[in-house]
């Protein structure tokens, strides 16, 4: 159950909006074959003097056209971070038009008994899921 959320300079449409989300959720099936519905994703519009991504040295100028992801996500194996990485900057660049260097994604992994997705119970630890 990885848990995305978006930090983007405010500006792009509704439907921008959704496209990225709909092409974020496309690398998630791909890379962790997760259920369809296993879908929680967060946006957050910031103004463009509220987000300083530099390139800590490697040599490339991003844009407005940032794109901020952080994956919270129970552990995953390097193999599927790396596809999810590359698979999210596919979707993104094809449908998007989001340029490679404007994408940065962070993993923050935690244990399964991090999450309650209802009724303040835990239902991984439960056995529910």
């Amino acid at each position: 159950m990885p848990l995305l959320t978006f930090d983007i300079i405010e500006g792009r449409s509704a439907t921008e909006i959704r496209t990225m989300l709909d092409a974020a959720h496309r690398a998630v099936l791909t890379a962790f074959n997760v259920p369809e519905r296993d879908r929680y994703q967060i946006v957050h519009e910031n103004k463009n003097y509220q987000m300083v991504f530099q390139d800590t040295g490697l040599g490339f100028e991003r844009s407005d056209r940032l794109v901020m992801v952080r994956v919270f996500t129970s552990p995953r194996s390097e193999e599927q971070k790396t596809r999810f990485m590359a698979e999210l900057a596919r979707e993104l660049a094809e449908h998007c038009g989001v340029d490679g260097k404007n994408l940065m994604i962070s993993f923050i992994t935690n244990a399964p008994g991090d999450w309650s997705f209802a009724d303040g119970e835990a239902q991984y630890l439960t056995g529910k899921l």
